[in-house]
Parts: structure tokens; C-alpha cells; sequence
């Protein structure tokens, strides 16, 4: 192993040897959106085929979840799995060996910039108390990973929908590669169907380059607590890392000391990207509570903070503005009786709002005092919170800034805390890499 390739490794990050399709393959129709989007929408899922029809393709190759509850899953299995050996064996792959990928996703008017490699799941731990170097961002629902494990075990290939973020404020890991496109060759560029934008791929390789981005991940590294270095924070696929991380556990059980060092299964494909990229956008999910009230509220949230402050706003986006602006934590609260207002806490329990209101929904749903939902959209969340009997709760915006230190102190961010884009900007299947 190279000086750079060691260094990179002992960080958990390392190059990887990169499928794409061949030439002559219609990437629009390849690369298709993660299987976790539009997971009540079979209408787009049926536009999707229709477009792909015979064509090789990623769908074949994933099992989009708004069909989990069909009931057919082991034979979708199957023929996933079987797909993935008929594409390898019919050589539609190109493989780019010992390489990273640097990406460039273009959508909405503004682009995205991100590093394709492999992650060494002996340094990720998703368990709340974690403190390895690759981290879940969100509390991890194991009843999640028993269905995607079945695909993964018997899986000859990975294709990777997970983004993970680092904390590179200085931009000094993906960003100077960025400006040497002119240096660097293009592997592929491609439309995406269904308004994903446009995709390029550009092959890093070479030691020069490897010891620019050990540097890089070095300088980022030393400046973090030894006793809890958060390097890679998860971003997008939680689940789909976690269940790679299960995987690798069974498989490793009947290895080798030195086979457990290489074995494919060790590693993650998946895509980095900087938090502070400003086209990499954070949207907060908001909650509806049926059937509850404020005063039922104000009870349960005043053990969890000191005292709390309220006010209101006669419009909507005058109380979306009050919740950005106004320091200290905040969020808004929506009612027919109460109409708009805004929470400002004093020493709350957790980092930031969104924490604080999940210890409330872990009360309420412990009890079974109402349902709830986690809405998209400020005005859609108040027009549901101001019908009879409901209660909207409009959270902040989550910062970039302070994202990282949130999950130091709470350990994992309460679930749906954040959705990195819209659906369509959500990471589209290209990549791929060979389990054995």
C-alpha cells in the first residue's frame, strides 16, 4: 500500500475500483433516483419504467420502496440479484481501478460537488453512543435493515445512494480538485430523467492526488476532539451504511485475520460531499399533531427547558422570518384557536429545537396522547395546522455550522430532522463496485 493510500486508510477513507457503464449505454436511462423517494408516488415509478423499458438500468438493480408492501419480496430479490450477475457477465461494466470519482450534480439552477470512495465500516459505529469516525447523523430504526440485508448478503455488487457529509469550512478536500477540471478526465456526463438535473464524473487517481486529499482529511482530523471525532457524518442512506455495517459483521465472522483486512465486504461505496457546499441545501421537516392542544403542549414542553417565551405573527412569512432570525432556539406553533406564534426557550435539554420537540413526541407517542405526521413545506404545515383540532410545529432551519457540534451533544439528531433537497436533487444510482 502507497504512503498516501496508508494515510487515507488510517482515516477511513480509500479508493476504490469504480464500475460505470460502458460506452454505448444510455446513462439517462441507467442512472435512477435512490429506492427511498417517492415512496407513495407508483405513478412515478411506472413513468420511470416506462422510460427505461428494456434498457440496461439501475431500476433492475434496486428495489424501489413503494413496493415493500406487495408482498413478492423474495422474488424481487431474486431477480435483482440475478440482473446484477447478467450485467457483469455480459460486460456492459467499465471499471476505473484504485480511484476516486469527483462529482458534479447540477439541478435547480445551482450544483453540488462531491467525492466518490469507499468507506472502511471497521471505523462506523450507528449505535446512539458512538463516538467512531463515521457516524449516523439520526437515530437508526433497526427494523429497518433485516429487509435491505436481504438484498445486500447475496448482492455481487454495491450502488450506492449514501451521501456523507464532512465538515470542511475552509473547503480544502473536494473544492481544489474543482478547479482543475482541465486536468482531469471525464468518465461521464449525463441528463437525469425526471428534472434530476445533469451528472459528471471525473476520475481521481495517482499519488499526488491521494496525498493531497490525505492532507486535506489530516489537517481536518487533527482539529477534532480525540475522545470524539466526527469525521463522516451521515447525510442521506443511513440505513442503507447501517445495513452494510450488519453485513460485513456476519461476513467477518468467518475470516481471517488477514483476509478481514481486504475483503470487499469491509467497505462502503459512497459519496462525500462538504457541508458547506452552497449547493448543498438543508430543508427541515415539520410536524402536525392531530387531535392535541396548545395548552396540552405548553404542559408537557415546559419540563424540558427552564422557561419559554411566546409571541405572535399575524403571517406566515412573517413568522418563518421571526424563527430564522430570532436568536436562541425557536420554532413556531400553529393553530385554528391560537393562530401563528413563536416558542423562544431558555436552557432547553437539547441542542437545537428539533430535539428538544422530539423529547415532547417521545412522550406523546409513549402514551399514545394523538398521531402525528412530519410534513415538507412551511405553508403546507401551518395550512394542515390551522384545521380543527390540529397542531402544526414549524421547526428551524438546520445549520451547517452547528450541525456537527448538535451531533456531538445530542449523539444523534431525532428522526427526519432534516432532508438534504427535494426529492429530484435526492442522489441518483451510477456508481457501482464489486462485493467479491
Amino acid at each position: 500500500m502507497s504512503s498516501a493510500k496508508s494515510r487515507l486508510s488510517a482515516l477511513a477513507l480509500n479508493p476504490a475500483d469504480i464500475m460505470i457503464p460502458k460506452k454505448g449505454i444510455d446513462l439517462e436511462k441507467w442512472a435512477v433516483v435512490a429506492c427511498d423517494q417517492y415512496t407513495s408516488d407508483r405513478e412515478y415509478w411506472k413513468r420511470v419504467q416506462d422510460f427505461v423499458e428494456s434498457s440496461p438500468s439501475t431500476l433492475d438493480l434496486i428495489y424501489p420502496e413503494v413496493y415493500l408492501e406487495d408482498g413478492n419480496e423474495e422474488k424481487v430479490i431474486e431477480s435483482i440479484n440475478s440482473k446484477m450477475k447478467e450485467y457483469v457477465e455480459n460486460g456492459i461494466f467499465q471499471t476505473y481501478e484504485n480511484c476516486f470519482f469527483l462529482i458534479k450534480r447540477s439541478v435547480n439552477n445551482t450544483h453540488r460537488w462531491g467525492l466518490v470512495g469507499s468507506l472502511d465500516l471497521e471505523k462506523y459505529d450507528f449505535s446512539v453512543d458512538s463516538t467512531s469516525l463515521i457516524r449516523a447523523t439520526e437515530g437508526t430504526i433497526l427494523s429497518r435493515i433485516p429487509p435491505r440485508k436481504k438484498i445486500r448478503e447475496n448482492a455481487p455488487l454495491e450502488l450506492p445512494h449514501i451521501m456523507v457529509l464532512i465538515n470542511d469550512a475552509n473547503r480544502t478536500l473536494i473544492e481544489p480538485f474543482t478547479k482543475k477540471l482541465d486536468s482531469l478526465t471525464k468518465v461521464y456526463e449525463t441528463p437525469l430523467m425526471e428534472n434530476g438535473g445533469f451528472l459528471e464524473g471525473y476520475l481521481i487517481s495517482g499519488e499526488e492526488s491521494f496525498d493531497k486529499i490525505a492532507t486535506a482529511l489530516e489537517n481536518l482530523h487533527s482539529s477534532l476532539d480525540k475522545s470524539n471525532p466526527l469525521l463522516f457524518a451521515m447525510g442521506d442512506g443511513n440505513h442503507s451504511l447501517a445495513t452494510a455495517k450488519s453485513c460485513w459483521e456476519d461476513i467477518k465472522k468467518n475470516l481471517s485475520e488477514e483476509e478481514i483486512k481486504t475483503h470487499p465486504s469491509r467497505f462502503a461505496l459512497v459519496e462525500i460531499e462538504n457541508i458547506h457546499d452552497e449547493g448543498l441545501e438543508f430543508e427541515p421537516i415539520h410536524r402536525v399533531l392531530f387531535n392535541f392542544t396548545k395548552d396540552k403542549f405548553d404542559n408537557l414542553l415546559s419540563a424540558h427547558c427552564s422557561s419559554f417565551e411566546v409571541s405572535s405573527y399575524s403571517t406566515n412569512d412573517e413568522l418563518q422570518k421571526a424563527i430564522e432570525e430570532i436568536d436562541g432556539q425557536t420554532f413556531g406553533l400553529a393553530t385554528k384557536e391560537d393562530g401563528l406564534l413563536l416558542y423562544k426557550l431558555n436552557t432547553p435539554d437539547a441542542a437545537i429545537a428539533a430535539g428538544t420537540i422530539q423529547l415532547i413526541l417521545d412522550e406523546i407517542i409513549e402514551n399514545n396522547l394523538c398521531s402525528l405526521d412530519y410534513i415538507h413545506g412551511f405553508k403546507d404545515t401551518i395550512d394542515l395546522g390551522v384545521k380543527e383540532n390540529n397542531l402544526a410545529l414549524l421547526m428551524p432551519d438546520v445549520s451547517k455550522h452547528t450541525f456537527f457540534d448538535a451531533i456531538i451533544k445530542d449523539k444523534a439528531l431525532p428522526r427526519k430532522t432534516f432532508s438534504m433537497g427535494e426529492a429530484n436533487e435526492k442522489r441518483y444510482y451510477m456508481e457501482a463496485r464489486a462485493l467479491s
